[in-house]
């Protein structure tokens, strides 16, 4: 009796159990079940089963014991109803509303069908703009998931980029019907305004007013910040003014990018395809001194080389050196009367400039001497022995005294001069013709460039190729052959117009697309002295490079005498210190300027070891790495120390120092956007006068007054020195300054 009535209570209890997880048993399912348990109750007992009578229930029992069970059965029954309500009832109103929507949505179909005018339901609405935020969700995590690579954890991440994510999303589900709204995140200047600044909000209300909507920007900046997804780096926004999103970054998120940092070292995500990149710089002219003019072009381009180098694109360097023309006939023909044994004796050619203006003058002046120079210019271009090896000799006399400014400057260049291009030009005078582009003016072939006012010349009208055909030919040359994906051309801003025509007359012939392939040419502004003219020496000449670096090197030299360096630095030490100041100081003058803009050249400035200067900024590092030698830290001991030690951000100094630190990625993305290598420069002065305001402020070793011992090591802003010193080093690294532990 026992069994069945605990079989009974667990049959109902399971079937409760099941009802609370929405599985639904119709009752008529339920009544077989009970009366199989009431049949077992009252079936007869075997007959091969030796039971005594007495043990037999009574027929009066059995009654009861049928009656109890389903009053038991009833009562659980209308209790479990109760609770879970009719599930007929239940389904068929579901049912009837399910109906309902069907007709509702094949009534606006047959409509459509029909090309009848309708207005959609509200609930139609409703799932079209939630279908728009979850493709947009799903369009942001596919992108995620793709440019995702197994180093990427090791990387450091750009906040900038990452928030304009999180805000960019946050617009779009706010506001899914606005056309490309614009989407602006700044760092903060002023801490108590927060990190970082969305100042979306204005800009979208003057879009949403224009189509007719008007709307507060400080509710569209409420909505953008309700609409915010869950992420990792945002501890808090508020809404100021008229609609600015004030960002709180959260401290152990920074902390943790940091520690990443120190572990990984200064790396960013690596490429998704792996870009090819051609940079056309220093350019200089054989047979003619390297001059300051090409100072500029030598150490910018050096610079961005190493910045598309520093962020894994494949990268050439090339020296399209000015070595073809007809400047060579007038410079073989002086040879040949100078050193006429020359084929056979290596000619002693000591200043090739000298070398230049002898044959120069002769050639303004003596009528049969420019008749055989030019003979001597046929014969080079008709690849004649002799006149190639004479061609050779005075090349490599100028290769030799460029390599003695490449190798003071730490330059890595592939020469590819004009002559490379002699063979190649022939085929683009021809692909133009073939197209119908080429007009015929006085005996020249010109070609005119749609929004071009100037033609290009690429036939002269005696049949030689010109500087334009040459320019032609390396562009199509570097696309086709090289196939890069950006050009970017360094010559002066003097050259602007002429790239500009050359670049569009290569989309013209559909050489490249620009939105696909980005040819761009970076000028940049002259070389000033003091008195804001033309750097040029005393008697008017123009400045020797040379000259200039030597120069660099004698000041340097008494920049540290002067602060007694040469009594604590070994002699080999002071050497190094001499070149990295020298030529460090040099190239950060040019590179600390708006290329766009001239400046004034100034050794007095540039070697002062106070404001934004190279200077300052070598002497601030090699401070740095002197705390991590008064603990008796290495780089070894700092990256372990950096397994275990949390970072701590607690004071305002190393809370500006930590986010001024993990501002690297996004400064290198804005030059990597409009290649102006002054705003690293900017960012590098920043972090250092940073850092000092932070060493001011907090102690990092902390040594008894009176011995001088050390008695205890902050790890943490140790850390943070750490960090500070191997963002400043790829600084430097990407400037082409070659810091010293010591100086």
């Amino acid at each position: 009796m026992f069994l069945l009535f605990l079989f009974v209570g667990c049959f109902f209890f399971f079937l409760y159990l099941l009802q609370r997880h929405h599985q639904a048993w119709p009752a008529e399912a339920l009544i077989p079940v009970l009366q199989m348990a009431l049949h077992k109750c009252n079936k007869p007992q075997s007959k091969t089963t030796n039971v005594s009578p007495e043990l037999l229930p009574h027929p009066a029992v059995c009654f009861i014991r049928h009656e109890i069970v389903l009053l038991i059965g009833s009562r659980f029954f209308s209790r479990l109803f109760r609770e879970m309500g009719d599930p007929v009832t239940e389904y068929t109103a579901r049912l009837q509303h399910q109906e309902r929507e069907i007709q509702s949505l094949s009534a606006e179909i047959e409509n459509l069908k029909k090309c009848q005018s309708f207005e959609p339901s509200q609930r139609l609405e409703d799932l079209r703009e939630e279908n728009t935020r979850l493709k947009y969700r799903l369009n942001v995590m596919k992108r995620s998931l793709q440019e995702e690579t197994p180093h990427c954890g090791k990387s450091m991440l750009n906040i900038n980029q990452r928030l304009q994510d999180v805000f960019g999303e946050a617009i779009r589900a706010s506001f899914p019907d606005l056309d490309n709204p614009p989407l602006a995140v700044t760092p903060n200047q002023q801490a108590k305004f927060g990190d970082y600044q969305c100042n979306s909000a204005m800009g979208m209300a003057q879009m949403l007013k224009a189509k007719g909507t008007k709307v507060n920007p400080r509710e569209i900046a409420e909505k953008i910040v309700q609409n915010l997804p869950d992420n990792e780096l945002i501890q808090r926004t508020e809404i100021a003014g008229p609609g600015f999103i004030n960002i709180h970054l959260k401290k152990t998120f920074v902390s943790k990018l940091l520690t990443s940092m120190l572990l990984n070292g200064v790396q960013l995500p690596p490429l998704a395809t792996r870009k090819r990149v051609i940079v056309d710089f220093s350019s200089p002219n054989i047979a003619k001194e390297m001059h300051v003019g090409h100072l500029r072009s030598t150490i910018i381009g050096d610079s961005m080389c190493r910045l598309f180098e520093f962020l894994g694109y494949d990268v050439l360097r090339l020296n399209h050196v000015g070595d073809w023309g007809t400047q060579f006939g007038m410079l073989i023909a002086h040879l040949q009367d100078k050193f006429p044994d020359y084929l056979t004796v290596s000619p002693p050619i000591g200043d090739l400039q000298i070398f230049y203006k002898e044959s120069k003058k002769r050639f303004d002046e003596d009528e049969e001497f420019k008749k055989r120079a030019y003979q001597c210019v046929v014969r080079l271009q008709s690849k004649e022995p002799d006149f190639i090896k004479a061609w050779n000799m005075i090349c490599d006399v100028s290769r030799r005294e460029f390599q003695k400014v490449y190798d003071c400057l730490d330059i890595k260049i592939v020469e590819r001069g004009e002559s490379f291009y002699q063979n190649r030009m022939t085929q683009v005078v021809k692909e133009f013709e073939d197209k119908g582009l080429v007009e015929l003016d006085e005996g020249r072939k010109i070609v005119f460039v749609p929004g071009q006012s100037i033609p290009l010349t690429i036939v002269k009208s005696d049949g030689g190729y010109t500087y334009d055909t040459s320019d032609l030919a390396a562009l199509r040359q570097r696309l086709f052959e090289e196939k890069a994906d950006i050009v970017i051309y360094v010559v002066d801003s003097g050259q602007g117009t002429h790239f500009q025509v050359i670049f569009a007359a290569g989309q013209m012939i559909g050489w490249y697309d620009p939105q696909v392939t980005r040819v761009e040419h970076a000028g940049f502004g002259v070389v000033l002295g003091e008195d804001k003219k033309k750097f040029k020496t005393r008697s008017g000449d123009t400045v020797r490079l040379m000259d200039l670096l030597e120069e660099g090197l004698k000041r340097s030299m008494d920049k540290l005498k002067e602060k007694e360096r040469d009594k604590v630095l070994t002699p080999e030490e002071l050497v190094k210190a001499q070149r990295a100041v020298a030529f460090g100081c040099i190239k950060y003058a040019d590179l600390s300027h708006n290329r766009i803009n001239d400046y004034v050249f100034s050794f007095d400035k540039m070697l002062d070891d106070r404001g934004n200067t190279a200077a300052y900024l070598l002497y601030a590092f090699t401070r740095i790495r002197s705390i991590a030698r008064l603990a008796n830290l290495d780089k070894a001991l700092l990256k372990k120390a950096a397994e275990t030690t949390e970072i701590l951000l607690d004071h305002d100094k190393e809370w500006k120092l930590g986010k001024c630190i993990l501002r690297f990625p996004e400064i290198l993305q804005k030059i990597l956007d409009d290649l102006l290598l002054h705003t690293l420069c900017d960012y590098l002065y920043e972090l250092a006068t940073t850092f000092t305001e932070f060493y001011d402020s907090c102690y990092c070793v902390e040594k008894d007054r009176q011995t001088g011992e050390v008695n205890k090591i902050n790890m943490w802003r140790m850390l943070l020195c750490e960090a500070t010193a191997s963002i400043m080093a790829k600084c430097f690294d990407i400037l082409g300054l070659s810091p010293v532990q010591r100086m």
